[in-house]
């Protein structure tokens, strides 16, 4: 157990544990699951406070918060994987941007879309489709034959996932879309490695 968490990459090992250690201590702030107004107080993207408030952190804050155990655990679990196959790949730095970045770029769009709207929104969708959108670019520059990347897999799952994201109320999917055409995007201009592994940077 401990020795297979330890094998596990760093950086992205940091971001699981970051979002769960937020999700944590909201919890029990809350006093239970979080509701709307706990969620609004903790920094969740709401349009009309970013356009009459110039609230603008909530396009970054919002991505470390999550509205319940089966959000929180979802957006982990293919995190977990899928974020440990782009560091291998791209080094801790450039990893980190993508994920970042392409949070934040999956929010803009989402902001942007339904700024008219009142929804609460959060969750670290946006950077995990950001990661997601980052192994396509891999292996669609690679061919399709990208070491260390299950690479029918990553197609499948970024089909699947935004397809679900799409059917399902409730689901942010314009942060689901902006995150994974960021992260596509960042990758390339980045220039993650396409033909071999990188050590960690």
């Amino acid at each position: 157990g401990f020795a297979y968490i330890r094998s596990r990459r760093k950086t992205n090992l940091l971001m699981v544990l970051i979002n769960t250690a937020v999700f944590l201590v909201v919890t029990a702030l809350s006093g239970g699951v979080p509701d709307t107004e706990q969620m609004l107080s903790c920094g969740a993207m709401y349009p009309p406070y970013v356009i009459e408030n110039g609230e603008y952190y909530r396009l970054f804050t919002s991505m470390f918060l999550h509205f319940g155990w089966q959000h929180l655990f979802y957006n982990m679990l293919l995190l977990w994987f899928a974020g440990d196959m782009l560091e291998a790949r791209s080094g801790a730095a450039r990893y980190l941007a993508i994920y970042l970045a392409g949070g934040v770029l999956g929010n803009v769009l989402s902001f942007l879309v339904g700024m008219d709207r009142e929804a609460v929104s959060a969750g670290a969708s946006g950077a995990v489709f950001a990661v997601i959108g980052a192994l396509v670019w891999i292996v669609v520059k690679n061919r399709g034959k990208a070491e260390g990347i299950d690479n029918r897999g990553i197609c499948m799952m970024a089909v699947l996932s935004l397809a679900q994201g799409f059917l399902d109320a409730g689901v942010d999917h314009f942060a689901h879309l902006g995150g994974f055409i960021g992260g596509f995007l960042l990758a390339a201009a980045l220039r993650t490695p396409s033909d071999a592994r990188t050590k960690d940077i």
